[in-house]
């Protein structure tokens, strides 16, 4: 349906989350290295990720050889708190890319400069700077399915 992108994902609870996300809406899960955890088959037995296997899953080495592979055409979008474009003035298509930024440091700021009009921010409040990682994917990755209800209906 949808592909999320985390670049360099740090914490493996919001990549458990959002690979259960993934699972859950038929959507694709790309990461970037590096990864601030271990994915290997034992440590996610460890953490009890017991969908990961059915996860459509896609580790990339860096965001060079992520973009190289895709197909022309494609679309992508970029979560940012750096941007006044709310999320649901874009407009998604199905096999749109949502890219989401580390916990940390989120989207490298070259990568915002250059695609200013797909960057999109969740609106909130001046009291906080932003919404943990798995959170801000599941309240954007649920737009763009909204927005391609009939398609998603298939798949239910």
């Amino acid at each position: 349906m949808f592909n999320i992108v985390l670049v360099n994902p740090q914490i493996p609870n919001n990549t458990g989350s959002i690979g259960r996300l993934c699972v859950n809406t038929a959507s694709s899960l790309h990461l970037i290295k590096p990864l601030g955890f271990d994915i290997d088959e034992k440590a996610v037995r460890r953490a009890g990720l017991d969908y990961w296997h059915k996860l459509d899953l896609h580790v990339w080495d860096d965001l060079e050889s992520f973009f190289a592979a895709q197909k022309e055409g494609s679309r992508y979008f970029f979560g940012t708190t750096k941007t006044d474009t709310p999320y649901f003035e874009q407009k998604f298509q199905e096999g749109d890319f949502l890219f989401f930024g580390s916990e940390t440091k989120g989207l490298p700021a070259e990568l915002l400069a250059q695609n200013p009009r797909q960057c999109m921010t969740i609106p909130m409040t001046k009291e906080g700077r932003s919404l943990n990682l798995a959170v801000s994917t599941g309240i954007i990755l649920y737009e763009a399915i909204k927005q391609n209800f009939s398609a998603y209906k298939e798949l239910m």
